[in-house]
């Protein structure tokens, strides 16, 4: 039996995808990465993946993992040698437990995080990882990657979001960490080896989720800066302000905005008149929303008066509050439809970040005169989505052709601040050369050490992190 035919015993022959029914699994969302591969398979179930690694092991098949098909970094793509299957999860969706006494909520990697929020409300919980790509990423996409999204300031990242993991490991065995406990200390902590490992340690295929109450109130705030500095000093007012109720902070730049606007006419910046830089900030609070009012505008008119904000608008109501939040949203889709951009995902220690903006955004300009600084991310934990797109002056084949230019100068830049190249998309495959730039040779090495530990045949979505093969 081929191995073709073994996958088709394990799934059923039409999910097991080939030729043109395969294709749109080839490449990724961004259109940058195309693959071949021998086929598409859908496992519905965790023994069912348990069962296509043993097989892809015995014939030495790489296997690529795959859920909505949403990273930005080419890391559910395969390479172009035709060798390995892709692993579709988007069948193992159920919801599997919901416990509100304990509030945690049990899914399958399959399933969509908009439906794990819904899950959440329907019994007064929220679940509270937030991203553009909501209604259609996956949770073993958000655990792959180690997703951040919108309201890390307040609840963390999606290792701080789970508290146990379902794996299958490169022999086919099923590991069953999915337990609900906050306290466990009974040796390494498998869990936070596998979340962020981009499937090339273990395949996740379901996960014990953090749930936190539902807040009584939301409120929304949209101010126009005149600068980053200001932001920085404003997210220190905030903090301080709102404490622990300060759950987004939102960084835009005037030119990410003016992109949204001429694709998408229908949206607006609530300001008569444009500002360098904007901030988006929500506080959740347990009290009601006379309440979180009463504080928006008593810290926010502080910052007025010392400068870190020249104009505001508080959301009146839900309305207002989601179309806010739609021109965040809306930056990366907008960015995508006006032309060729450069997408850099970086962290950074908040107190570096003006210094970092002023001087990269120089060397840019200085080296690259008419390139467009498109900035914007999540400034309350140092996370910069440091795009760069085009313009009259500096057309999409100019980008193209100093591509590999523009990645090094910023992500030289970002070292040189002490941050990372990676805050939230993962590695993948477009920045697994970077890693032996900006990491030392004994962190590779450990990494690579793991790596054959776990997945000694390197058959786990290989090239993806580390080199194929893994270096000794």
């Amino acid at each position: 039996m081929g191995i073709l035919q073994a996958l088709e015993a394990i799934v059923g022959p039409p999910h097991v995808l080939r030729g043109a029914d395969a294709a749109p699994y080839l490449t990724d969302w961004r259109g940058r990465f195309t693959g071949q591969a021998l086929a598409v398979v859908r496992p519905a179930s965790t023994q069912e993946v348990a069962q296509i690694v043993k097989v892809c092991a015995h014939e030495r098949v790489p296997i690529v993992p795959q859920g909505g098909n949403t990273g930005l970094v080419g890391g559910a793509t395969p390479d172009g040698s035709g060798r390995a299957i892709v692993l579709l999860m988007t069948r193992l969706n159920r919801v599997r437990e919901v416990d509100p006494d304990n509030d945690t909520l049990t899914v399958e990697a399959g399933c969509i995080l908009q439906a794990a929020q819904e899950q959440a409300q329907a019994v007064g919980r929220l679940f509270p990882l937030s991203l553009a790509a909501e209604g259609r990423c996956t949770i073993g996409g958000n655990l792959a990657t180690n997703a951040g999204g919108t309201a890390v300031l307040r609840y963390g990242n999606m290792r701080d979001l789970t508290l146990g993991i379902e794996v299958v490991d490169a022999e086919g065995e099923i590991w069953d960490g999915l337990r609900g406990l906050r306290k466990d200390n009974t040796g390494y902590d498998l869990r936070d080896l596998y979340i962020g490992s981009e499937g090339t340690l273990g395949i996740i295929t379901a996960a014990t989720l953090k749930l936190f109450p539902q807040p009584a109130a939301r409120t929304t705030a949209f101010l126009a800066l005149p600068g980053v500095e200001a932001a920085v000093a404003l997210l220190k007012r905030s903090r301080s302000g709102f404490g622990a109720a300060l759950t987004g902070f939102e960084l835009m730049a005037e030119s990410c905005l003016e992109t949204v606007t001429r694709i998408y006419p229908q949206q607006r910046v609530p300001f008569t008149s444009p500002s360098p830089w904007y901030a988006l900030l929500e506080v959740s609070d347990a009290e009601s929303e006379a309440h979180a009012r009463e504080r928006f505008e008593y810290v926010l008119g502080e910052a007025l008066e010392a400068g870190e904000a020249t104009d505001v608008v508080i959301a009146e109501n839900i309305a207002q509050s989601r179309a806010l939040w739609h021109l965040r949203e809306s930056i990366t889709l907008a960015q995508a439809e006006a032309g060729k951009s450069i997408k850099h995902d970086v962290s950074l220690a908040i107190s570096r970040i003006t210094t970092f903006v002023a001087t990269t955004d120089a060397l840019l300009q200085a080296r690259f005169p008419g390139l467009v600084n498109m900035t914007f991310g999540h400034l309350g934990d140092g996370n910069l989505h440091y795009n760069v797109g085009t313009s009259a002056g500096f057309p999409d084949e100019a980008l193209t052709k100093h591509q590999a230019e523009i990645y090094q100068l910023v992500h030289d830049s970002v070292h040189a601040h002490g941050g990372s190249i990676s805050a939230e998309h993962g590695v993948g495959q477009l920045k697994v050369g970077e890693l032996t730039r900006y990491k030392s040779g004994q962190e590779l090495r450990t990494m690579a050490r793991i790596k054959r530990a776990l997945d000694p045949l390197d058959i786990l979505n290989p090239g993806k992190v580390l080199r194929a093969p893994a270096a000794a």
